[in-house]
C-alpha cells in the first residue's frame, strides 16, 4: 500500500489520468482506507474546477480591489 507521502506525489498525475493501470489501482486502494488523502483529492479536484472556471484575463481593477480589501482587513483587525 502507498504511504500518504507517495499518494500526494501521485495526486496530480492521478487526477490528470496519467497513471498506469497498476499505479491507478494502488492510488485507489490507498484512498479506500485513508480519509485524509480522500479529503486532499477532493480539495485538489475543487481547485482544478475553480481554476478552469476562472477567466483567462483578469478583469480590470482586480488589483485595486484586492488592495482595498487587504487594507480593510488590516484596519478591522484588533
Amino acid at each position: 500500500m502507498l504511504t500518504c507521502k507517495e499518494q500526494v506525489a501521485r495526486s496530480s498525475d492521478y487526477l490528470d489520468g496519467q497513471l498506469s493501470f497498476r499505479e491507478k489501482l494502488m492510488v485507489r486502494h490507498h484512498l479506500m482506507f485513508c480519509p485524509n488523502c480522500r479529503r486532499f483529492i477532493r480539495q485538489m479536484r475543487l481547485m482544478q474546477a475553480t481554476l478552469k472556471a476562472m477567466p483567462e484575463k483578469p478583469e480590470e481593477g482586480v488589483d485595486a480591489l484586492a488592495e482595498r480589501l487587504a487594507t480593510q482587513r488590516r484596519d478591522d483587525s484588533p
